[in-house]
């Protein structure tokens, strides 16, 4: 009878402690409305024991053909499978804090473009090994005696053409063959209708045709907006304001997704409208800024998004600005 009454305690202290677990697990939290309905992964791109393995993120993010989620961070490149388990890492210590990635191909060959502020140069390297491959400075063709260079973002054009904005610094954006070569420059800091203050992010928006400059006006009042640039630095429009402060975008099919410092992520249509809005945090002592330690984070609750990048069955990769080093994944609800 003890011994009954024995394995029966047993029996319900160990249902109560597997209650327990399954009460403290991470459930997956549903954001967006309509189309753009996303479901969180917990746990998404952690180490074995639950703790990030990226190092301090202020980076971007990318995806190849493969599927392989390419994210930046202190401690170099990073490279997942779409599972969140880490493929490979690569530029560790010398090429490491990459603010902003890009990816384009030639012919069957990936290169990844990142843009290193505080290193001041852009970088283009082979997708698969890591190996740079091209270098750009400031162009003393340029003519400018910069007395600071510190490039924020890259775009590449179909011809191969490269944009790199130095929006840390004078607020010009460069161009470049795809050698390597200056073309030539245009905008300047200020904040006026055709001036940046803070051109922090930039892409090629393929949702139009021909595709033009998608940029990222970060912090220009009152309160941050998208402007387009034709490919030959040419003022079209200002496409959005008051998104706060956009550090990025990145386009698939007719829509973008536009990260915003504040924590929270945007998505647009080919008409520039609001979809849908992602992770938005509306406790202003942990949002805007990188110094949220990971067992502060809270799942579905953004803190400082800074870059994100669609696969293609539409899930988001997104990255925060974070001191912990956060991405996430967000699968979008068919």
């Amino acid at each position: 009878m003890k011994i009954r009454l024995l394995s029966l305690v047993v029996a319900v202290l160990c249902g109560l402690a597997g209650s327990m677990q399954a009460a403290e697990k991470v459930q997956p939290v549903r954001m967006g409305c309509g189309i753009m309905t996303f479901d969180t992964v917990p746990g998404w791109g952690l180490g074995e024991d639950g703790k990030s393995v990226i190092g301090s993120t202020h980076g971007g993010v990318v995806v190849d053909k493969a599927g392989n989620i390419y994210t930046s961070s202190s401690l170099g490149v990073f490279v997942f499978s779409s599972e969140g388990k880490v493929i490979r890492r690569f530029l560790g210590d010398k090429y490491n804090n990459i603010h902003d990635l890009k990816i384009a191909s030639e012919g069957e060959v990936e290169f990844i473009y990142g843009a290193r502020n505080a290193a001041g140069e852009g970088i283009k390297f082979h997708a698969e090994t890591g190996d740079i491959v091209l270098k750009l400075g400031i162009p003393e063709e340029s003519g400018l005696k910069l007395t600071k260079w510190s490039p924020t973002a890259m775009a590449v054009a179909p011809n191969g053409d490269i944009f790199l904005a130095d929006g840390y610094a004078s607020n010009h954006i460069f161009k470049f063959d795809k050698a390597g070569k200056y073309i030539k420059h245009f905008g300047t800091k200020g904040n006026g209708l055709k001036e940046f203050n803070t051109c922090h992010g930039m892409v090629l928006d393929t949702r139009y045709e021909p595709p033009r400059l998608l940029i990222c006006d970060r912090n220009h009042a009152p309160k941050g907006r998208l402007l387009h640039y034709d490919l030959d630095g040419g003022y079209i429009d200002e496409v959005i304001t008051g998104l706060g402060m956009p550090t990025s975008a990145a386009v698939q099919g007719d829509y973008v997704s536009v990260p915003d410092l504040h924590g929270r992520l945007v998505i647009l249509d080919k008409s520039n409208t609001i979809m849908a809005v992602l992770g938005h945090n509306p406790d202003n002592a942990v949002r805007g800024t990188n110094n949220v330690p990971q067992e502060k984070w809270k799942e579905g609750i953004f803190s400082g998004t800074h870059g994100s990048y669609w696969d293609k069955d539409g899930n988001l990769y997104v990255q925060d600005w974070n001191v912990s080093g956060r991405i996430m994944k967000l699968v979008r609800v068919k």
